[in-house]
């Protein structure tokens, strides 16, 4: 497990610096493994040094591409896969451990499925207020995602897609990651998303 300050999502890119000694043997480890190791979001504490508190809902992470320095530390690109859930923290020995489940998202209802994936798709409401967002952190001279910004045609990866790009904090992040079905991550998404609207426009008309 690599407990982080910031939350991954399936499908969601990660980039790593890995420098502590505890999480070098973790990359080497998963290199001579399967490559996979879980993600999961520290609600107090720091990434360095341990005694951190951690979240038991994250993400299954599958390492890309490893590129190994000289002294030792290692560049790490990795990708969101799953959600799962920790179900024991073992003890981290030499880094964190844990016993997890894969949890992937409860049926919705063919009514709310439908509503989400409309939500989700081209001039859906979360589509527009992503863009809208996107738009408006420009204008503030902010890091943002194309305005023009598509989201995939599959409501799962759309949502975590979208989840991923908006300007929101580690812990509506990790809310939405752990919202139960993808009509539930949408309905929650786009009453947070409005909200990052509303802030963002008031920002800009104050200058």
């Amino acid at each position: 497990m690599f407990p982080l300050g910031s939350v991954l999502v399936p499908g969601m890119l990660l980039p790593l610096h890995v420098f502590e000694p505890r999480y070098r043997a973790l990359v080497q480890d998963c290199l001579a493994g399967d490559g996979l190791f879980g993600v999961v979001l520290i609600t107090r504490g720091s990434e360095v040094g341990g005694g951190d508190v951690r979240t038991d809902v994250g993400t299954i992470a599958e390492i890309l591409q490893t590129r190994e320095l000289p002294d030792g530390r290692f560049a790490v690109a990795a990708v969101g896969t799953r959600r799962v859930r920790v179900t024991r923290w073992l003890e981290d020995d030499p880094y964190p451990r844990a016993e997890v489940e894969v949890w992937p998202d409860e049926p919705d209802d063919p009514e709310a499925a439908a509503g989400a994936a409309a939500a989700l798709g081209p001039g859906g409401e979360i589509t527009v207020l992503l863009r809208r967002s996107a738009a408006l952190a420009a204008e503030l001279g902010e890091a943002a995602p194309p305005v023009d910004l598509e989201l995939a045609d599959d409501p799962v990866l759309a949502g975590f897609q979208a989840v991923a790009v908006a300007p929101l904090g580690p812990a509506d992040r990790q809310t939405l990651l752990a919202t139960p079905s993808v009509a539930a991550r949408a309905a929650l998404l786009a009453e947070l998303l409005a909200g990052s609207v509303e802030l963002l426009e008031a920002r800009l008309a104050a200058g």
